[in-house]
């Protein structure tokens, strides 16, 4: 299997350009002088993606306050992730990568266990992208709930 190497802070985040929820196209060079949250979720309207797709959510005021976007990026069409963000009222950047080219790019797509089993699918995945487009921090393998509380600490975010 030639799953990429996983991220580690200082690497240069590889580029992308995905379409959104909307239809527009987003790239990541186009976020250059900000600070990009990249978070990998295997589906949309699953509960555990919708946890933390709305956890997401409810933090984004302070995260873009502190300087932050979100982009959420799962290999669901457009149009689900707009029944998603719909259904939810999420106000983060959904993003498709239906052949999961960038998924692999960022190790958040291979072999990981699943109930016990080894299976290849989403490694639900965040990756901090600072100003200058190089990995600030990249986490692997994280959990849906209770993981933006776990960042915003790992960011050193006090609660706003």
């Amino acid at each position: 299997m030639s799953d990429a190497a996983r991220l580690t802070p200082g690497d240069t985040a590889p580029e992308f350009t995905l379409t959104d929820d909307t239809g527009a196209e987003v790239a990541l060079g186009d976020l250059l002088g900000k600070k990009v949250i990249v978070y990998f979720y295997p589906a949309a309207m699953t509960p555990g993606c919708t946890k933390q797709a709305c956890d997401f959510t409810d933090s984004l005021d302070s995260l873009q306050a502190a300087g932050y976007e979100v982009l959420g990026i799962s290999p669901d069409k457009p149009e689900k992730l707009a029944k998603f963000r719909e259904k939810e009222s999420l106000t983060i950047r959904l993003l498709s990568d239906p052949d999961k080219t960038v998924m692999k790019e960022y190790a958040a797509f291979g072999e990981k266990k699943l109930y016990g089993k080894i299976v290849e699918g989403v490694i639900r995945s965040t990756i901090v992208v600072d100003e200058d487009g190089k990995v600030f921090l990249a986490q692997y393998n994280v959990k849906a709930t209770g993981h933006v509380a776990k960042l915003r600490k790992d960011l050193a975010l006090n609660d706003a």
